[in-house]
């Protein structure tokens, strides 16, 4: 079956959404969107085709997969269910998968909403930022039954290069919590090491091109450190959504018996960065915290 004969529903249309929804209408899906803001909607209508939808019902009627990216648990439901929620409309066999990072037991809560209605359930948050959304290279960390998985996977393909199943329902969101927590460890030691630098009297560029090419090296150091330097912090994840994503995390930390310090500790260094006026910053505005 060609992918022209497929029709799935992409429901949120924000930094994220939007291009992942693009790249399914441009690998042949037939894609109906729906988006809170309508106008939204029709500016990706205006630039990839496809049909937008009144409510995220309309657009998950007869629809093989239904993707939903919007922003934390609340969203997820109130596109979800409803009398205009995609439940409402979806097709036994059909799979519903969620790629907003949020909670591993709302993963579960709709992992068995969707079971009573012999629908498949994915959880599948992603990584890579919007960057990485519209460069089609997201990282799709998954949790559900394989049945649903293997419908889904190569829809999912469309937008990222590393999709991969990691258990049941609620892995994949715990999976993205592990994601974070090692990336806000990360950050904070990258914007510690770069304000020494410069504190000191280094060349900040020519210290992070020797030590970028040894054990120091991380993805932020190739990606940020040159913005970081710079001042320059309009380039990817929001400090507010990675305050949800870290709180997401520490609660589950609590429940499973996990002590995790530096991640308790950069959520409030982060508070910090809020309070400077920087909650739509990226996440490596940590430096700006210690440039006060």
């Amino acid at each position: 079956m060609s992918n022209q004969a497929v029709k799935v529903a992409f429901i949120g249309l924000g930094v994220m959404g939007f291009p992942m929804a693009g790249y399914l209408q441009q690998k042949g899906y037939a894609v109906s969107v729906y988006n809170r803001t309508a106008s939204k909607s029709a500016k990706w209508v205006e630039h990839y085709q496809g049909e937008a939808a009144a409510t995220p019902a309309a657009a998950a009627s007869g629809a093989s997969l239904v993707f939903v990216c919007v922003g934390n648990d609340d969203d997820v439901r109130s596109v979800v269910y409803g009398e205009h929620g995609v439940l409402a409309s979806m097709q036994a066999g059909a799979v519903l998968i969620d790629h907003t990072t949020a909670s591993a037991d709302l993963a579960r809560e709709l992992a068995m909403a969707c079971a009573k209605q012999q629908l498949g359930f994915l959880d599948a948050p992603v990584s890579g930022g919007q960057a990485g959304a519209e460069k089609g290279i997201l990282t799709v960390m998954v949790g559900g039954e394989p049945a649903a998985y293997t419908k889904a996977e190569t829809a999912m393909q469309s937008y990222a290069r590393c999709v991969k199943l990691l258990g049941p329902a609620g892995n994949g969101q715990l999976a993205k919590m592990v994601n974070q927590i090692c990336i806000a460890g990360v950050v904070q030691g990258l914007a510690e090491a770069l304000n020494f630098a410069q504190n000191a009297g280094l060349d900040g560029a020519a210290v992070v091109e020797v030590i970028s090419q040894g054990a120091a090296s991380s993805w932020q150091m190739q990606n940020r450190s040159l913005t970081m330097l710079a001042g320059e912090y309009d380039f990817g994840f929001a400090v507010d959504w990675m305050r949800k994503d870290l709180s997401i995390a520490l609660n589950e930390a609590r429940k499973n018996g996990s002590h995790l310090p530096l991640t308790a500790l950069v959520d409030q260094f982060y508070s910090e960065v809020q309070q400077l006026g920087g909650g739509r910053w990226d996440t490596s505005s940590l430096l700006a915290r210690l440039k006060r």
